[in-house]
């Protein structure tokens, strides 16, 4: 059910890094997003947040901020791990959730928060930002315009460096681990892209240690019969590529950058014996994101990642870690 308020009053759980930039940013030139709360387990560090961005009201717990009437959303950027037990919480406390990537620690929690957002009213929607942006829908729409012709393969790669070991992205225990972290964009892209969601047909891990990977490769089969390409890291030899290639009988597109392609982007086309290449805004992902989150919120508008979407993800990320020969992560 839309909500009736002229603006969506947004909480923040945790005062994490990516804060800003996903949502903090964004929603200073939004007139429809105010972000009003946050809330941190050091209330000091809550504060600080909060004196940084201009943010109105720190809570000193995460129950605080759901129990808050003058908070109608939570933008969850806590670990992996904790992804799915603050979800489920903030739907239960009645507020609407965009929820930061990946959406839970495996699949069968994907399924849960699933099962228990389609009975609710509430916008919960998952932070793939790439997927509002122009180039998102623009690739989609040349795909299924068949100027590629029969699609043969997609590949789609996410690889940057992360040197130190203590970081939470490297804690099994919090869910971590290059694919969850890295590789579930990549994994996504896969699908948009692919059309549908492919089986793992093999995988190869690089450890940080015995459960954590810090790189992974993954050969993929979708079900029309073409074949997809993972390869995800946050330390290995292939310090930076962040790309995606989808390929057809008649021609390929190319795309530099798909993540951030605010920062610089190549999109590029060859078919029918031509190339060229298309240029799209410098808008941030992120502020398309957030359009789309308010549009959801209160004019009922679709979401392009909703839960549902999110267990084809968690499915196909569990499925790679089954044929690496790692154990599939679990909640905090």
């Amino acid at each position: 059910m839309p909500d009736s308020a002229a603006t969506v009053r947004i909480g923040v759980l945790g005062a994490a890094n990516i804060a800003p930039a996903a949502l903090i940013n964004p929603a200073k030139d939004n007139a429809e997003v105010v972000v009003t709360a946050v809330a941190a387990r050091d209330v000091d560090r809550a504060q600080a947040f909060a004196s940084k961005h201009g943010i109105a009201r720190v809570h000193d717990s995460y129950e605080a901020l759901l129990d808050d009437p003058d908070v109608d959303a939570v933008y969850n950027p806590l670990p992996n791990g904790l992804h799915g037990k603050w979800t489920r919480a903030a739907i239960e406390a009645g507020k609407h959730v965009l929820c930061e990537k990946p959406f839970t620690a495996n699949a069968e929690e994907a399924r849960e928060i699933a099962d228990l957002s389609a009975k609710s009213d509430r916008v919960v929607m998952e932070a793939f930002h790439y997927r509002y942006h122009p180039f998102a829908l623009r690739a989609e729409e040349i795909i299924a315009s068949g100027e590629l012709g029969t699609l043969q393969r997609v590949d789609a790669a996410f690889c940057f460096p992360l040197p130190k070991s203590s970081d939470i992205r490297y804690n099994y225990s919090l869910a971590g681990g290059a694919t969850m972290d890295a590789g579930c964009y990549a994994v996504h892209m896969l699908r948009t892209f692919g059309g549908a969601t492919p089986e793992v047909v093999s995988a190869q891990a690089k450890l940080r240690d015995s459960k954590i990977d810090r790189a992974m490769t993954a050969e993929l089969r979708f079900p029309a019969g073409h074949t997809g390409r993972l390869r995800c890291s946050m330390w290995s030899a292939d310090l930076l590529r962040i790309s995606l290639r989808v390929t057809g009988d008649r021609g390929e597109l190319y795309v530099l950058n798909p993540l951030l392609p605010q920062l610089f982007h190549r999109f590029t086309v060859r078919s029918g014996g031509g190339k060229r290449v298309e240029r799209f805004p410098r808008r941030a992902t992120y502020a398309y994101q957030l359009d789309a989150f308010a549009a959801a919120v209160l004019r009922g508008e679709p979401v392009r990642t909703p839960p549902q979407d999110a267990i084809e993800t968690m499915t196909v990320v569990d499925s790679v870690y089954r044929a690496a020969g790692l154990p599939v992560r679990e909640p905090t």
